[in-house]
């Protein structure tokens, strides 16, 4: 590492060892040092150095002292402990409480910095690992983001915009539309990645039990507390918490998240002390909340600190153009899971989920989705969707009228009568001619003739395959 970015704390009450260490390798390094402990430990938040050198006996605070101290430090850097005693229980207490490595006094210049090379090395290769299994964990958050429709571009583009703040983000949309995903994302993205994300269900706990399990009681405060136990916010502390169904909260409990908002802190069921918490608090409700407020039933006052940033999850049936794409991944998902081999839907199906109501969403979809893989029958969908016919009802109008050509049909045709399979059947007829006119108009450029059909890229390559349609050109 060069020099001026790379610079070594020593922690010494013998004045010499700097000066040694300075004169041996000041072309390699940058040193700076502190006569003791409570210096030491100011000098790493003023100084942010790489490395520290840190002498195990001092007057007033011991090594092993500032050691624990720097161990509540975030993102302290890595240790090297001296010492003129070759203790072997000061070896195994430092070992234990995270130093790096341990030198014996007298040492030698050369030998100082080949355990300097050492342990920066160790170092840099420890924070690629952890950047890349950041990135393979905010990857793998990615894969769960399913859709390319102009709406959910736009909420991955805000996602992505506000992941790494500290701002808090309400997340509002139906059940069922994907608001834990995006509540992860917005953790696997941040700079709190690699720190607890916990998530309370606001809705799934008793009113009585809610504020114990959100910020913990103590021992006594309550028949059956036989010890302290902390909550969810302690639990989550330098992480992110995620509430889910916020706005079932009872009003009791609100002014007590309003207090953690404000002040970061907040006192456990039966306590007296503060408890100061550092978390990035995460919000999602399917309720109207403006409504909620008239009615009493929820804090204006919270609500505007929970809505420094709002994401809206649009429902299903207005990002149709995500429903192939999204049986293409659960089919993909429950193949894998299950050892199935179901293969993609036929454009009839196909053609009946992309106009039916959906109200639950993807949720519902998936469940349908996974119940085609296991039972290895795609004609459970319209057993499902005919099944529920007051959701069926909620037909989304395609974008555009097909021309339908009635014909003459029988009574014991099978199901010839059925307006909605007719309407199907139509659908995809005059979707596989557009969508055929439109390829050879374009010399069959995909991405061009996409953008004339204004839907996705990735779409038209799902619907050229579930129509068959092959080209030579």
């Amino acid at each position: 590492m060069k020099k001026e970015n790379t610079k070594v704390l020593v922690i010494d009450d013998d004045p010499k060892v700097s000066w040694i260490l300075s004169e041996g390798l000041s072309s390699n390094y940058e040193f700076v040092s502190a006569r003791d402990g409570a210096e030491g430990i100011q000098m790493v938040s003023t100084e942010k150095p790489d490395l520290i050198l840190l002498d195990i006996k001092m007057p007033g605070m011991t090594g092993l002292e500032v050691l624990e101290k720097l161990n509540k430090m975030p993102n302290r850097p890595d240790v090297i402990m001296l010492s003129g005693h070759g203790d072997t229980k000061n070896i195994v207490e430092s070992m234990q409480l995270g130093a790096a490595e341990f030198i014996n006094k007298p040492f030698d210049v050369k030998e100082i910095e080949i355990h300097i090379q050492s342990v920066l090395e160790k170092g840099r290769l420890r924070q690629e690992l952890k950047s890349l299994k950041n990135e393979l964990k905010s990857k793998s958050q990615y894969e769960q983001f399913i859709g390319d429709s102009a709406k959910m571009i736009q909420v991955r583009g805000v996602i992505e915009q506000v992941a790494d703040s500290e701002l808090t983000v309400l997340i509002r949309g139906e059940s069922g539309t994907g608001k834990e995903i995006v509540a992860r994302m917005l953790h696997s993205l941040s700079g709190r990645a690699e720190e607890p994300f916990t998530k309370v269900n606001c809705a799934a706990i008793p009113r009585d039990l809610l504020e114990a399990e959100l910020f913990g009681y103590e021992k006594g405060a309550f028949t059956g507390a036989h010890k302290t136990k902390p909550g969810r916010f302690e639990v989550a502390n330098k992480g992110s918490i995620f509430l889910d169904e916020i706005g079932d909260m009872p009003l009791e409990l609100q002014s007590k998240l309003l207090q953690v908002l404000e002040q970061q802190e907040f006192v456990r069921v039966g306590g007296i002390h503060n408890i100061h918490v550092d978390v990035r608090i995460i919000c999602a409700t399917n309720k109207n909340l403006e409504d909620a407020i008239k009615r009493q039933q929820f804090r204006d006052d919270l609500f505007y600190r929970l809505n420094e940033i709002t994401i809206y999850l649009p429902p299903l049936r207005q990002r149709q153009e995500d429903i192939p794409l999204l049986v293409s991944h659960f089919l993909q998902r429950y193949n894998s899971l299950y050892q199935k081999e179901c293969p993609a839907l036929s454009p009839e199906t196909m053609a009946r989920l992309l106009h039916y109501g959906w109200p639950g969403n993807v949720r519902q979809l998936e469940n349908m989705i996974k119940q085609v893989v296991v039972r290895g029958d795609e004609s459970i969908v319209n057993e499902m969707l005919t099944a529920n016919r007051e959701s069926e009802d909620e037909v989304v109008e395609p974008e555009y009228e097909p021309s339908l050509a009635i014909g003459n049909s029988s009574p014991d045709s099978g199901g010839a009568y059925s307006l909605k399979k007719r309407i199907g059947e139509a659908i995809a007829t005059e979707e596989k001619k557009l969508i055929c006119e439109v390829l050879n108009k374009t010399n069959w450029n995909r991405r061009k003739a996409a953008d004339m059909l204004e839907i996705s890229y990735r779409s038209l390559l799902y619907k050229i395959k579930d129509y068959n349609l092959n080209t030579t050109k």
